[in-house]
């Protein structure tokens, strides 16, 4: 049995359907259902006894050691987080309750759990928290990529809340030997992501006859992950990575955001091309830049490749492709998730922006 954390998230349900779809050890799934859980991104687990989902807060330490004694995991994944940088600039106070408090919550009931374990399941014991490349800050054009090593640098209230998480974690493993692992991984795409985020909000607009916004001059660059490439890295993090270490994931693909935006519409021309006949570019339209847009990541991945032999199976051409026809065939899915208070919040985005 593992305990996954925030496992009706983007990242966190592509992660239980993966791990069910490799194993047939159980998954309990705690996931609070703000904004971006949503239920119907398991709903391929309905009627699957090895998924046991449990409506509730990291932050409720009760719940927690309650879901701790009673499945007795040998493992745990903490995806919970608050993750949308945007949403971070407007309302900063939620991001530290999840990404700070909560990290902190889950780290005192996992350490009084795992320090009443005995002999070989306390040694197998792992928690891995999935972290994010944000928590190192930007790079200019030519500066190498991050390493494990790099300095810590968060730019935003999202990045600086992640980078407190990491910090407790490595504090726990260090003060008190709590078996820890920690990914950082570039920014991931694929299905159930929510559309607020750039690859599904231009694909979500496009089809919907709307501008597809870009910040600033769009030449904000970014590591591109296929989020089932990210899925098989954190299993293989999970069987074989070493207690303590910081594992970096991310897909070999830095490509400037104007780009992302460009290869989107060019594949929807062709496979749902516009009734008039234009391409989907014409609806480009560019929006002042956020405060503190980091300009550049980019994750050095050859430590997990040399050390676990991990490395991505999708090149950015078949993971986006994959990705829109995904979209394409799941519009049902992108209506329901888009709730009046999600389109609102939107227009009120976008409109403070506008050129």
């Amino acid at each position: 049995m593992i305990l996954v954390t925030g496992g009706a998230g983007f990242i966190g349900a592509n992660f239980v359907l993966d791990w069910l779809a490799h194993s047939d050890e159980p998954v309990v799934n705690l996931d609070l259902l703000t904004y971006a859980g949503n239920r119907e991104n398991l709903a391929a687990l309905a009627n699957d006894p090895r998924h046991i989902f449990v409506h509730g807060d990291i932050g409720d330490a009760t719940l927690l050691a309650q879901l701790l004694e009673t499945h007795q995991p040998r493992a745990v994944l903490n995806f919970a987080a608050e993750s949308h940088v945007d949403r971070s600039i407007h309302a900063p106070e939620e991001f530290i309750q999840t990404n700070v408090v909560g990290t902190f919550r889950l780290l005192e009931a996992v350490r009084a759990y795992w320090s009443k374990l005995d002999g070989d399941a306390r040694n197998a014991f792992r928690l891995l928290h999935v972290s994010t490349d944000e928590v190192y800050g930007s790079l200019g054009k030519d500066a190498p990529a991050f390493s494990e090593t790099h300095r810590y640098e968060p730019n935003s209230p999202y990045s600086a809340s992640k980078a407190a998480s990491d910090h407790l974690v490595r504090a726990y493993h260090h003060t008190y030997g709590l078996p820890v692992l920690t990914t950082n991984c570039s920014n991931n795409y694929g299905p159930f992501h929510f559309p607020e985020k750039l690859i599904p909000l231009m694909i979500v607009n496009a089809l919907a006859d709307k501008a597809l916004p870009v910040y600033g001059d769009g030449q904000q660059i970014r590591d591109w992950l296929y989020v089932k490439d990210h899925c098989s890295a954190i299993r293989r993090v999970l069987e074989a990575g070493t207690i303590g270490e910081v594992y970096n994931v991310g897909g070999w693909n830095e490509k400037p955001n104007l780009d992302i935006v460009h290869t989107v519409c060019a594949l929807l021309d062709e496979l749902r091309a516009r009734a008039d006949g234009k391409s989907y570019a014409e609806q480009i339209t560019y929006v002042t830049d956020r405060p503190g847009h980091d300009r550049r990541y980019a994750i050095d991945a050859s430590k997990i490749e040399r050390e676990l032999g991990w490395k991505p199976a999708e090149t950015f051409d078949t993971g986006i492709r994959k990705t829109i026809a995904w979209y394409l065939d799941n519009q049902a899915w992108v209506t329901n998730v888009q709730s009046g208070a999600y389109r609102e919040w939107v227009e009120k985005n976008y409109a403070e922006r506008a050129a």
